[in-house]
C-alpha cells in the first residue's frame, strides 16, 4: 500500500495556516478541528514549517503563557519531513519512527499535497495484514 491510498480514502485536505498566525490561533484551531498537528505554509501551499501540540507544551513550559501571542513561526519545526504520495507505508511509518514525530506532510513539487497521521499509516498496515491473512486461508482451504 502507498500513500496515495491513504489520501484517497481519508481526503487531501489539510489544515493550515500562515506563520504571523499567533501560537493561540492554532491551539484554537487544534482544538476546534481536533487535530494534533497544522502545517505552515506560505503563497500557494509552499510548505514553511509545521507545529504540533508539543511544539505548544515545549513553548508554553519554557516562556509561560505570555508565548501564546507570539507568532507560530517562533515555535513551528521549519526543517519539515515530508513524503512522497507514491512512498510505502513500510517506508512512511519507518521514517516517522525513526523521527519521533505522528505527522507526515505530503509534499509534490515542493508543494502541500496531503497529510497523514501515524494512527493513518497503523490503520492501512493492519488492514493490509488482515488482507493478507484473508487471502492466505483462502489459497489454504482452496489447496
Amino acid at each position: 500500500m502507498i500513500v496515495a491510498m491513504i489520501l484517497d480514502e481519508k481526503g487531501r485536505d489539510v489544515v493550515k495556516i500562515g506563520a504571523t498566525a499567533t501560537i493561540s490561533d492554532v491551539i484554537a484551531i487544534l482544538a476546534e478541528k481536533k487535530i494534533g498537528a497544522i502545517v505552515v505554509v506560505e503563497g500557494t501551499d509552499r510548505i514553511v514549517g509545521i507545529v504540533s501540540e508539543r511544539d505548544i507544551v515545549r513553548a508554553v513550559a519554557g516562556s509561560g503563557p505570555d508565548v501564546l501571542s507570539e507568532p507560530v513561526d517562533t515555535i513551528m519545526t521549519r526543517e519539515v519531513v515530508t513524503c512522497g504520495d507514491r512512498e510505502t507505508i513500510n517506508e512512511v511509518m519507518g521514517r516517522m519512527t525513526r523521527g519521533r514525530f505522528r505527522h507526515l506532510p505530503v509534499a509534490r513539487h515542493g508543494r502541500l499535497a496531503g497529510i497523514i497521521s501515524i494512527g493513518d499509516v497503523v490503520k492501512a498496515r493492519i488492514e493490509e495484514v488482515e488482507r493478507e491473512a484473508e487471502e492466505m486461508r483462502a489459497y489454504i482451504a482452496t489447496a
